[in-house]
């Protein structure tokens, strides 16, 4: 039976858009989205705009990466002398690097006709360098689930830069919901949104200027911020915390498991990159680099965001395998949190390529919501990534340059107050349940 607020929900969305919280919860509830009795979807996979999606028991590890097409099964294909090996999820398994791997996903889609699904990997995946995309039945298509679908679903992983432990129940990948069309908010929608800093915050820039001169400047900074979604630029000048601006994923290191929270040290597993005295980079092909943004991004409890993943006109490399935004995401419930920077995963093709401070590396499309979500990104819902810098994925403990800085004192000698600086007992549980 339906709640009030329910029901007023219900009637408040929009007829097309990406569908909310609560109502993934309702097609949960209705059977639409569906798992085994005895693996029932927990509320915690329910996210602002999407639902996390878990392994199943069993991984195929085959000789090519294929989509099965309309003429046939996934399965078939797989048993068509792609298979190499079948293994078993139910106990931690190693992927190797640049090996690929089929999973059944342990839930299952019944959609109805005017809706349809996107995937892409969360961003803890991303910033591992793991490249999951969702397959389907018979489908024709990468990370696309199409009206009506109704069948098994499955994921490909491939992960590119570290050997990773996985097993059953890890959550790899998301899925969000569109009813009807959802298409892109326009550049004179994003410009009165950025006119009251409902996009965008940038470091030197006041928030309102009084003086004039500032005023103009500060207009035509998000003036040309807007064009064709948001601009989203590199950051290769640090701050006053760290001059840290990148970590580039170092070859040969030892395997991690997923399920290990703030558990490995980074220097083992990344170079740290400092502030070039030039301020440019020059990414090595075929390497992987987690940098950050110069715009601290907002996104409105009634939006979702989206970065565009590759644009051959910013030039030879990929951007951002995550992304996916979530409502709220630098923004909060009610505007609190003034902005946050996006974490860049960046990955050169075939040549050098160089980055200069302040290049633009991506675009940030904004879509509308088909209802405002009940609890939006970060709060109290385990976000892990709400106020972050140039922050690395949870796995790893936090660089020490990263940390607040306070006075030493005798009681951070504790070994877990030194791996996670003045982090709340608060923060840590929300992480580990993230």
């Amino acid at each position: 039976m339906s709640t009030p607020t329910e029901n007023t929900n219900l009637e408040n969305e929009r007829s097309n858009g990406i569908l909310p919280a609560q109502s993934i919860r309702r097609l949960i509830s209705s059977g639409v989205i569906s798992a085994p009795e005895s693996l029932p979807i927990a509320d915690s996979q329910v996210q602002p705009a999407s639902v996390d999606l878990r392994l199943g028991p069993q991984a195929f590890h085959v000789r090519a990466s294929f989509l099965p097409g309309k003429s046939s099964t996934l399965l078939t294909k797989i048993h068509d002398g792609l298979l190499i090996d079948t293994i078993d999820l139910r106990q931690p398994t190693l992927l190797t690097p640049n090996s690929v791997y089929i999973v059944k996903l342990i839930e299952s889609l019944r959609l109805p006709a005017d809706v349809s699904g996107i995937a892409n990997p969360k961003s803890t995946t991303g910033r591992l360098d793991i490249f999951t995309r969702l397959i389907t039945e018979s489908g024709d298509e990468f990370e696309r689930v199409p009206r009506g679908y109704s069948g098994d679903l499955y994921v490909e992983v491939v992960t590119r830069s570290f050997p990773v432990y996985v097993r059953e129940g890890l959550k790899l990948n998301q899925l969000r919901f569109v009813r009807g069309r959802a298409e892109a908010r326009g550049d004179s929608v994003l410009r009165e949104l950025a006119k009251d800093d409902l996009l965008v915050k940038f470091d030197d820039l006041p928030t309102r200027s009084e003086d004039e001169d500032s005023l103009v400047k500060e207009i035509n900074r998000f003036a040309r911020a807007v064009n064709r979604g948001l601009s989203i630029t590199v950051d290769l000048q640090g701050n006053e915390r760290s001059d840290v601006v990148a970590y580039k994923a170092k070859k040969y290191a030892e395997p991690i498991d997923l399920s290990k929270i703030r558990h490995y040290e980074m220097a083992d597993f990344w170079e740290f990159i400092r502030k070039p005295k030039s301020r440019r980079l020059i990414l090595e092909p075929n390497e992987f680099y987690l940098l950050a943004s110069k715009e601290k991004v907002r996104v409105p409890p009634d939006h979702a965001a989206e970065m565009v993943a590759y644009d051959p006109t910013m030039g030879e490399f990929h951007v951002h395998y995550a992304g996916f935004f979530d409502p709220g995401f630098g923004y909060g419930a009610q505007g609190e949190v003034l902005g946050t920077k996006a974490v860049l995963e960046v990955r050169a093709h075939d040549m050098p390529i160089l980055l200069e401070d302040g290049q633009l590396v991506g675009k940030l499309l904004y879509y509308r919501m088909a209802g405002t979500p009940q609890v939006v990104y970060g709060q109290d819902i385990g976000s892990s990534y709400q106020k972050q810098e140039l922050t690395p994925s949870k796995q790893f403990k936090i660089p020490e340059n990263d940390e607040p800085k306070e006075p030493f004192s005798a009681k951070r000698n504790d070994k877990n107050a030194s791996e996670w600086g003045t982090r709340s007992r608060r923060e840590m549980a929300l992480l580990e349940q993230h």
